[in-house]
């Protein structure tokens, strides 16, 4: 019996999942997304075989070349390459990204969970802390915070990730107070399952499509916010490349070498557009309202 109501319930999951994935391939602008994506997560990890040259070796007989065919996207102020660095770049800004929303959503997910499930003096501790975050916007929360622990990638992925926790955490909260009350959830609770169990099994499930979304678009706001550390020193540290630790190099030369800062920011631009993109795709996606 056990098999036969395993399959039954299996057909109705996987038709939903075929829905989902024929509702995004049909998307052409979630597609562009994707596509801008996974060039960027190609660049970051084959960076190693791509790059053409040191991304930290300077070479000074070769000093603000403008781009050539030897150096395709020109040299900066101390004669190294701007395609390689923009490629170690790449690696930079996406594991600051993915590494800090992983951050965000480790400790607002279970915050969220608690403070709507169990509610009581639980939300309303909770729902204050996360409030007053909320309160100091998260640019500003981000860059106090990178300040207090000290200039390093670590420490800027660290405090991007704290910035955007109260993000997920109410989220989360708002999902799981939708559907604390649910038949299931109630059916659950009449068996004598434990509320711990029934979170795990039965509330986060049912929660992760948005939060899924949100850390897509979130990985978006992480790429600025570490471009902007590193553009203001708390970030990523020289000589290793970043694309907002070139923008702050590059201000000093915005005459004499303009695509020292062109190409960061074009690059910055699109690693950003491409995770809106995927991320508006995936929402339209998984909602079932636009079935």
């Amino acid at each position: 019996m056990s098999e036969v109501l395993t399959a039954g319930e299996a057909a109705p999951l996987r038709k939903a999942e075929n829905r989902v994935l024929k509702k995004f391939l049909h998307n052409k602008s979630a597609m562009a997304g994707a596509i801008i994506v996974l060039l960027f997560v190609a660049l970051a990890l084959l960076a190693p075989w791509l790059a053409p040259f040191d991304p930290i070796k300077a070479n000074f007989l070769a000093v603000r070349k403008p781009p050539s065919e030897l150096y395709w996207l020109g040299t900066d102020e101390l004669g190294r390459d701007m395609l390689s660095r923009l490629i170690w770049g790449a690696r930079t800004s996406l594991m600051a990204g993915c590494v800090s929303v992983l951050i965000a959503i480790l400790i607002g997910v279970p915050l969220g969970l608690i403070a709507g499930y169990w509610q009581g003096i639980w939300d309303g501790v909770i729902s204050r802390f996360i409030e007053a975050l909320l309160a100091c916007p998260f640019l500003i929360l981000a860059i106090a915070l990178g300040a207090f622990l000290g200039p390093s990638l670590g420490n800027a992925m660290i405090a991007i990730g704290l910035s955007a926790m109260p993000i997920f955490a109410r989220l989360t909260r708002g999902q799981v107070i939708a559907i604390r009350n649910e038949e299931y959830i109630e059916g659950a609770r009449a068996i004598g399952l434990p509320d711990r169990w029934i979170v795990l099994r039965y509330v986060l499930p049912n929660v992760m499509s948005p939060i899924l979304v949100q850390a897509t678009l979130a990985i978006a706001s992480a790429i600025i916010t570490e471009a902007s550390l590193s553009f203001l020193g708390l970030g990523q540290q020289p000589p290793n490349p970043s694309w907002g630790a070139m923008l702050n190099t590059a201000k000093g030369y915005l005459e004499q070498a303009p695509w020292m800062s062109i190409f960061p920011g074009v690059a910055i631009f699109l690693a950003v557009q491409g995770f809106n993109l995927l991320g508006d795709g995936l929402r339209d996606a998984l909602d079932p309202r636009n079935d």
